[in-house]
């Protein structure tokens, strides 16, 4: 077996970081460059200017820990559990994060197109949110109501049907 090809990354913050091509492969954005421009059109490193290092360590954490898992399909309707918020334990554990860390690494996932890691932090966000009141949810996020008393009774008598009752 051959030595796996290492490629270099370069952070926003113009941090290099050498890393197999398998892995960061896991990234469509990175994989459809590689094929388009070729490898060694990168002598150099792939520049990421949206991420920095330390979110890209993240993400390439979590690409190394899912180097084998079967590469991602477009088809959202394929497999039933993206219907859930069900995640993986070690997916758990690893986003178990500041909210900026967490929030960083779903746009990470989402300018890299990797939508499994993309789809881990959204149901994260939708756990911490599940079975809370608005006033909760604003308080968890630090989002401040813009809403006068009347518009918030307006939206909630419009909204009345999608209520757990």
């Amino acid at each position: 077996m051959s030595a796996p090809s290492m490629i270099k990354l370069q952070s926003s913050d113009a941090a290099e970081i050498t890393v197999e091509r398998e892995i960061a492969e896991r990234s469509v954005l990175i994989k459809n460059m590689m094929e388009d421009v070729g490898e060694q059109a990168f002598s150099e490193a792939i520049p990421i200017p949206n991420v920095n290092e330390a979110v890209l360590n993240k993400v390439i954490e979590w690409c190394t820990h899912h180097r084998a898992d079967p590469p991602s399909t477009n088809d959202d309707d394929s497999d039933s559990r993206k219907k859930t918020t069900d995640i993986e334990e070690w997916d758990q554990k690893f986003m178990q994060v500041d909210q900026e860390m967490l929030f960083e690494i779903i746009l990470a996932a989402n300018y890299l197109d990797i939508k499994p890691l993309l789809d881990v932090g959204c149901k994260t966000v939708a756990n911490m949110i599940k079975g809370k009141s608005p006033e909760e949810i604003r308080k968890t996020f630090n989002i401040q109501n813009d809403f006068t008393p009347e518009e918030e009774d307006q939206i909630r008598r419009e909204n009345e049907w999608a209520e757990d009752r």
